[in-house]
């Protein structure tokens, strides 16, 4: 049986660097809406099944690799155990340098998903800060994280910066059944989630200025 959470926040974390986890859980997660459940998520290629939840620890454990290039793998594997899991609207994304500087901005978004989400025309499946790629080039995001390819190709599409964005139950079943292993297959997480989701599910995507309300930790 499924257990009913309509929101769920899923913090990207990693084992090297828990005490940024340890930061949020010192600063704003305790102030989270209580309509809300986070986990952070980490990768331990050693789990005997496919994910574990930590539940009184608010985490959850993927079987992946827990380095950066795996981030794509660890996103949709992550999602999968959600909605193995859990019974849903949202999933929110965000990762563990983040900081909230107004926590009110989860009721905010909550509240109007929740008043559209029951009209077919109205529903939004995705959202966060757009970048609009408007011709294929070739990605320098190497220059910031060294093991990244240095050929890494950005498609023209339209996507939700990593910083924060989130998707719907059904954008959510779409990707899983039909594009995980292309998703595995990618570098750049936020990128790959945006490009490889059906048109259908980018029809009313929200724009959300994201950097006025998550910064990185100083």
């Amino acid at each position: 049986m499924f257990e009913i959470q309509d929101y769920i926040l899923l913090i990207f974390n990693c084992q090297r660097y828990r005490f940024k986890a340890e930061k949020q859980k010192d600063s704003w997660l305790p102030l989270l809406p209580k309509t809300l459940v986070y986990f952070h998520v980490i990768g331990d290629p050693e789990l005997t099944n496919s994910y574990q939840f930590l539940i009184e620890e608010n985490i959850l454990l993927v079987k992946v690799e827990d380095d950066y290039n795996s981030l794509p793998k660890k996103v949709i594997r992550a999602f999968e155990a959600i909605k193995e899991t859990y019974e849903f609207k949202y999933i929110f994304k965000t990762d563990d340098d983040q900081q909230v500087t107004n926590i009110k901005i989860f009721d905010t978004i909550m509240s109007l998903l929740n008043r559209k989400y029951d009209d077919p025309e109205a529903i939004i499946h995705y959202g966060g800060h757009i970048v609009d790629v408007k011709q294929t080039y070739q990605s320098q995001y190497y220059r910031i994280h060294a093991e990244l390819p240095t050929n890494l190709l950005v498609q023209a599409t339209k996507y939700c910066s990593g910083r924060f964005y989130f998707v719907s139950y059904e954008a959510i079943c779409f990707l899983i059944e039909e594009k995980k292993p292309q998703i595995e297959d990618e570098f750049l997480e936020d990128y790959a989630i945006g490009y490889y989701l059906k048109d259908i599910y980018k029809m009313n995507m929200l724009p959300l200025d994201t950097n006025k309300y998550f910064i990185d930790f100083c």
